[in-house]
């Protein structure tokens, strides 16, 4: 149902639209999505008043933890640590300034309306306070219609923690342990995985226990996520509270057995949970990889065009959340996020391994995309032993880095496949790939080829 042009500031940040098309399509309910208007408290009420169910949380809660700074107000009276920072919103550099100077560089100016990385900036010192107070207000305001912004103090060397959790309208709330989301860029999760390798039972208890207090402190229910900072001493201190479905929710939904979209139908419809948190129980190891059209190279600038070939990785353990298609568009309005490549397995190694595998056989030309920042990471001796935080990429990563090599075999076997199905007696000995500086690469025969690719190939190449 068309709602108005591409800018979201004429379609989906229109209440009025979206309602329009659930009422033209005869829906009963509205699912908010992971942006735009999810975290939007009037929103919701604007659903309900319209006679429809809003598959999430009620408005209350959405504008107590939805608003950054009343969620920290809040949080505080349930004793839930968090991080030293402004009360409330402010509006001028001065207030800035003044906050600055009593916590110490460096700090961290934020979105009071929303999160996902939009309307985020470090300041280090005094001197960049201006243009980064001016940045982050204009960029929340384009993110989520609301321009106001609140500052904290920047923990050095932390963790991102977020625990999912679920909470019926009867009472009951409980979580579903911990993702860690730390390895980011500009603030925005590239890799999530479950569970942390530095959360062992203690904590988790300890840190679950809190997110609960958090959801019941505003009277919560449906699904939700309370994300944390954890310093090098595993103190854990309140960060926000997403009162929504978190982009990263399959890896809980892997290693739980439970279906976290369903069991948000049914608290919406007024069910009870099935589960105590005793019933919960915590199997394997499960890791996402956000596929985004963007230029690891050029400083992460979104990447445009028409996607010409498309072969997603498939086998046991794969499983993908794609909103593209062959022959589709990137455009340059949206988030550049393509695709959540999600794989498990009995270990972390395990699901280590197959990831890197996927994202091997992962096969889109068009645009540029950050499968090579991907490996690099999963790949590096840091990554694998555990030993990170939100400054990994920043700390540990160049643009020549990444493996070119494992890049050019994917297209490799991309033009192949497309060659190979259109033409029939194409000889796959005469096909040299290139390296990434143009040398010649060793001749592939193609049993070694469908080797190296996998099983999922089937023969194509």
């Amino acid at each position: 149902y068309a709602i108005g042009p591409a800018p979201s500031r004429e379609s989906y940040l229109v209440i009025d639209k979206i309602i329009g098309a659930a009422k033209h399509s005869g829906a009963d309910a509205i699912h908010p999505g992971y942006g735009f208007l999810s975290e939007r408290a009037e929103f919701a009420e604007r659903v309900i008043k319209e006679g429809l169910i809003f598959i999430g949380p009620n408005p209350e809660s959405i504008r107590a933890m939805g608003d950054k700074t009343a969620a920290r107000k809040l949080v505080m009276k349930a004793n839930v640590p968090t991080v030293p920072g402004t009360p409330d919103a402010i509006d001028s550099e001065d207030e800035a300034e003044s906050f600055c100077k009593s916590v110490g560089f460096p700090v961290l100016i934020k979105a009071a309306a929303g999160g996902g990385g939009k309307g985020m900036r470090v300041v280090h010192k005094i001197e960049e306070l201006s243009s980064a107070f001016q940045g982050a207000k204009s960029e929340a305001g384009s993110a989520f219609g609301d321009s106001r912004v609140y500052l904290e103090k920047y923990l050095e060397q932390p963790r991102h923690i977020e625990f999912q959790i679920l909470a019926d309208q009867h009472g009951n709330t409980i979580h579903l342990g911990e993702r860690e989301c730390s390895i980011q860029r500009r603030h925005q999760k590239l890799i999530e995985e479950t569970p942390s390798v530095i959360v062992d039972e203690a904590l988790r208890a300890k840190m679950g226990e809190t997110a609960v207090n958090a959801a019941k402190a505003c009277g919560y229910h449906n699904a939700g996520t309370i994300e944390f900072l954890v310093d090098r001493n595993r103190n854990f201190y309140f960060l926000e509270m997403n009162t929504r479905l978190q982009v990263e929710h399959p890896i809980t939904e892997l290693r739980t057995g439970i279906d976290l979209v369903a069991a948000q139908l049914r608290i919406a419809m007024g069910e009870k949970l099935p589960w105590s948190q005793k019933d919960i129980v915590f199997r394997g190891h499960a890791i996402e990889c956000r596929l985004c059209a963007e230029d690891p190279e050029n400083n992460y600038l979104p990447s445009t065009g028409v996607i010409s070939h498309l072969r997603p990785a498939l086998g046991f353990g794969i499983r993908e959340d794609r909103g593209i298609e062959q022959g589709g568009e990137v455009s340059v309005y949206y988030d550049p996020m393509l695709s959540k490549l999600i794989c498990s397995g009995a270990t972390r190694t395990e699901a280590i391994e197959r990831m890197k595998r996927a994202l091997r056989e992962y096969q889109l030309l068009g645009v540029k995309t950050n499968i090579p920042l991907h490996l690099f990471v999963l790949e590096h001796s840091l990554f694998t032993k555990g030993e990170f935080d939100t400054h990994f990429l920043q700390n540990h990563f160049t643009p020549e880095q990444l493996p070119h090599a494992a890049e050019t075999e994917r297209i490799a076997a991309a033009i192949v496949c497309a060659v190979r199905r259109h033409s029939g007696n194409v000889d796959a000995n005469a096909f040299v790939p290139l390296t990434g500086d143009g040398s010649t690469y060793n001749r592939m025969k193609p049993t070694n080829w469908k080797a190296q690719r996998g099983d999922n190939m089937r023969g194509e190449a």
